[in-house]
């Protein structure tokens, strides 16, 4: 490697460890060089913990998505009429769920939400976004246009963050090898090959709320919801809306930010005790509830954990005028069985071999019922 480059981007985070903010630029230019490996890993790991640890603004991050959007993100081409929304967390948050984003996703694709998904394999749980989808029968490995398609006649498909036909330069290096949230989390969570204009976003901190409704509004976004979700007399949060306390958030609407907090029984829910919201012990075990859930046979935290946060997805997009109306839609196309028939549209839609993948949906349903 380039020693002068290297020294360059040493002078960086020398900048960066005294509190000083980089450009947009400054910060494009600088990740462009950690996607492109231009510099050593040591500095790279040092680059990530210096703006991590400074505080990274909507600026720097903005940079790092363009970076890995323009460089190491493969592309589709979805019609702009269909409305598509992404629903994420950055993850690295400190009380680890199940994983509610998906089952919302599904659960908000039966109720006619176009979810264009962009997640990742677990790093910090045991079973991330994409664990999850492959447990369930999904193929996680397709390439992008095998998921367009999914979008497209399933209303669900899912891009696998650290998969190199999704990412082909860097981004799946990068992740497998640091165990700490940075702002390449939230900039990658953002390059979803489908570029979808609306989202939901979780976060890991209850300060990053602001600046990454500002990310997503600088990107391109028309309408995003950013949270951060409590618990009740606990320092612990997630990065998904809360049935154990206070949720606070961002909404991007109309060209403008407005900070909001949201409580369950605003909603026409009860605050419950965080413990039936935990992760699984495994990915086979966490698959089975995710399908018992989907079916309505879980127990009722996790069921309003998953009603709320499907609820954000159907006020996002405007399926319903309010959150509480969504919470009521959620519970409606659940009880109908929409979201299990929603699951299997899935699977066999994105996948290079259905049968196989439904024959594994199949397995799970059979052990529920």
């Amino acid at each position: 490697m380039d020693h002068s480059i290297n020294r360059q981007f040493g002078q960086l985070i020398s900048r960066l460890i005294a509190g000083e903010h980089l450009s947009a630029e400054e910060s494009y230019q600088a990740f462009c060089m950690v996607v492109n490996n231009e510099v050593t890993e040591m500095q790279q790991g040092a680059f990530l913990a210096a703006l991590t640890g400074k505080g990274e603004t909507a600026e720097e991050v903005a940079g790092g998505w363009k970076a890995i959007y323009e460089l190491d993100t493969a592309k589709v081409a979805l019609n702009r009429d269909l409305g598509l929304v992404d629903n994420c967390g950055t993850g690295m948050d400190s009380f680890k769920t199940f994983n509610i984003s998906t089952a919302a996703s599904i659960l908000a694709a039966a109720g006619g939400v176009r979810v264009a998904r962009h997640g990742a394999r677990a790093i910090s749980s045991v079973c991330g976004t994409v664990d999850m989808a492959e447990a369930l029968g999904v193929d996680v490995e397709c390439d992008v246009s095998c998921v367009a398609r999914s979008i497209e006649e399933a209303g669900l498909g899912l891009f696998n963050g650290m998969s190199p036909k999704v990412h082909p330069v860097a981004l799946g290096r990068i992740l497998s090898q640091i165990h700490f949230g940075s702002p390449l989390n939230i900039a990658a969570s953002l390059a979803n090959p489908a570029l979808p204009r609306m989202g939901v976003r979780g976060v890991y901190a209850k300060e990053l709320i602001m600046p990454v409704a500002r990310v997503m509004q600088t990107i391109g976004y028309t309408d995003a919801t950013v949270i951060y979700g409590t618990i009740t007399d606990s320092d612990q949060g997630m990065d998904e809306a809360s049935v154990c306390g206070p949720t606070y958030g961002a909404r991007l609407r109309g060209g403008e930010i407005h900070e909001f907090t949201l409580r369950p029984e605003a909603c026409g829910l009860v605050s419950h005790a965080p413990d039936p919201l935990a992760a699984d012990p495994d990915r086979e075990q966490a698959a089975l509830r995710m399908v018992a859930l989907l079916h309505g046979r879980d127990d009722a935290v996790r069921r309003d954990a998953l009603l709320l946060n499907t609820a954000l997805l159907f006020e996002l997009t405007g399926k319903t005028a309010s959150i509480e109306q969504g919470v009521a839609l959620a519970e409606a196309c659940l009880n109908q069985g929409k979201a299990i028939t929603t699951l299997s549209r899935w699977v066999r839609h994105q996948n290079r071999d259905p049968e196989q993948g439904l024959a594994r949906l199949q397995g799970l349903i059979g052990q529920v019922q």
